[in-house]
């Protein structure tokens, strides 16, 4: 599974207010690009077919199969501090990351 820390959740929750679309959750995805090959993704969207509904922190997160593979195990933080690079996934499946934190291969 995906799971939020509560700091990044607190964030998720803030941002999802300012939408006025309840119905709506964080989209987390993988696509292609980036410095090593694959780049993280998140939005908010409404559930698809073949999505996964996680539940994590009482935040809803919707995943598509192909990048729920990339992303098992995987624990999103946000980091708002002084030199903070706003939301961090620390994926245990990347063989390889590159320095901004939002690419992998």
């Amino acid at each position: 599974m995906i799971s939020l820390t509560p700091r990044a959740a607190q964030q998720v929750r803030t941002m999802h207010a300012g939408l006025n679309a309840p119905t709506k959750r964080l989209r987390v995805f993988v696509e292609s690009g980036g410095c090593s090959g694959f780049q993280y993704g998140m939005s908010f969207d409404e559930q698809k077919e073949g999505d996964a509904a996680i539940e994590s922190e009482g935040v809803g997160i919707l995943v598509d199969p192909t990048s729920l593979a990339y992303l098992q195990g995987s624990a999103i933080d946000f980091d708002d501090g002084l030199h903070g690079k706003g939301f961090e996934i620390k994926n245990p499946n990347a063989q390889s990351t590159c320095g901004c934190g939002k690419s992998f291969g």
